[in-house]
């Protein structure tokens, strides 16, 4: 290691305090961690491994905690204490005293004598008594809250929603890393084509049980590959590959995509129009339409057309009824990826997801007017939560008479048990994707 490179610990340490100090996205500020202190590839996985785990079971770690710290902590301690505790807790592979080790050199870099000989008194004393048992907390809800790490105001707003089982099932299936899955690029080759020419350089995968045009890593990393350079596949989740299909989409249509970045779904639907047509992609930040133009041009799929827009004024560029199918994948509380973005649990609030229903509300108004009659509306969303999606549903349908709901029958049969006439609630513990929502309106008049 060199004189100012970083352990991976420490680094790890670093990233953890940095999301909870600045309310950064875990992921983003992962890669920058790894790029700027040039980490092998050996110590990526333990990186990620330390520091998504670490803050996924944050409330657990607390509570495992609370009984052997007295008194105020600065807060990058308490992070070293969660980080070493995770570690001997939930990894078999690492020693418990190299993992004390490191955490006292890091107390004694980091602070002074005294704060080294408390994180180390923590850590032995946890290491004596043992951590307090979870059987200790009555209340069901709180116990979910504890067990699985979620808040606490989450957990009972599911409950009342979903059921305290269908809770537990969706809090537990948060911890599971999720898997790597990708779409295949069918204007270029066939799914049988990937598989087989992946086998040959070592990355296996294997054809998804979910959408016919999806694959499932089984080993290797499919962005480092030369297909993935060379535009035959797309990193993204199968739950969001049942969106364009929900469009019903037949060739030479002309498309809106009304919140598209970074542009999976944009892809997708362009693929699925075999480079016909035409797709608009809006998106409200420039250099999110960047990605979505260098996604197209990866993909080499030439009938994608993108603005920098907010799409509630997708009305002053284009005309009334010019649209043949509109997608509105919308901002939302992302409660359904929280296995990829644990931070978002603890910055959300109850409140955050009142005000951006009005967002959701005033982009499905804006475009409403943009589609022809007969035309196919979708709404999605990456999150499970009633109000948000089915009770924004309902109130643009009492505000757009001119729109009825449309059963989703274009969807794989492996959702077909999870679809309700015009709606389809995908849980992450359904089939292993991301929480996803899913529903379909048609204007009237044709």
């Amino acid at each position: 290691m060199g004189k100012n490179q970083k352990s991976v610990r420490e680094a790890a340490l670093d990233v953890i305090a940095a999301v909870e100090k600045n309310q950064s996205y875990s992921n983003l500020l992962l890669n920058s961690v790894i790029e700027k202190n040039e980490l092998p590839s050996k110590d990526i996985g333990l990186l990620t491994e330390l520091t998504y785990g670490t803050i996924q079971r944050k409330l657990t770690l607390d509570y495992y905690l609370a009984p052997f710290i007295k008194g105020k902590l600065d807060e990058w301690v308490r992070h070293l204490l969660r980080l070493s505790l995770y570690q001997i807790v939930y990894l078999d592979r690492i020693p418990d005293r190299a993992v004390l080790h490191e955490a006292v050199e890091i107390a004694k870099k980091r602070g002074h004598k005294g704060i080294s000989g408390l994180v180390n008194g923590v850590l032995r004393s946890i290491q004596r008594k043992g951590i307090p048992s979870l059987e200790e907390i009555k209340d069901p809800i709180e116990r979910v809250s504890i067990e699985t790490s979620h808040p606490f105001w989450l957990v009972k707003r599911w409950e009342e929603q979903f059921g305290l089982d269908k809770t537990r099932e969706m809090c537990e299936m948060n911890q599971v890393a999720p898997k790597q899955t990708a779409r295949v690029n069918t204007t270029k080759l066939t799914r049988e084509e990937l598989i087989h020419n992946l086998s040959g350089i070592g990355v296996e995968v294997k054809a998804s049980p979910v959408t016919e045009e999806a694959v499932q890593t089984l080993r290797g990393n499919l962005v480092k590959t030369d297909a993935y350079r060379n535009g035959e596949l797309t990193i993204q989740d199968e739950s969001s590959m049942l969106v364009a299909h929900a469009l019903e989409l037949e060739k030479n249509m002309k498309v809106l995509d009304a919140c598209a970045a970074p542009g999976g779904k944009t892809t997708h639907i362009a693929e699925l129009l075999g480079g016909t047509g035409e797709v608009h992609a809006l998106d409200l930040h420039k250099h999110k339409v960047r990605m979505i133009d260098e996604n197209a041009s990866r993909l080499d799929l030439s009938n994608i057309f993108t603005a920098t827009l907010d799409s509630r004024k997708a009305g002053e560029k284009f005309e009334r009824e010019s649209f043949d199918r509109i997608l509105v994948d919308a901002p939302c509380s992302g409660l359904g990826v929280l296995r990829r973005k644990p931070d978002i649990k603890y910055a959300k609030k109850e409140a955050d997801l009142h005000s951006l229903q009005k967002i959701q509300l005033d982009i499905l108004s804006s475009v409403a007017p943009l589609l022809q009659k007969g035309g196919i509306l979708v709404y999605s969303t990456c999150t499970v939560d009633k109000n948000e999606n089915e009770g924004t549903v309902r109130s643009f349908l009492s505000d757009h008479p001119e729109f009825e709901p449309y059963h989703l029958k274009n969807l794989p049969e492996t959702v077909h048990p999870f679809i309700e006439g015009n709606e389809l609630q995908v849980f992450p513990q359904d089939f292993g994707g991301d929480g996803f929502y899913i529903s379909c309106f048609i204007k009237k008049g044709l």
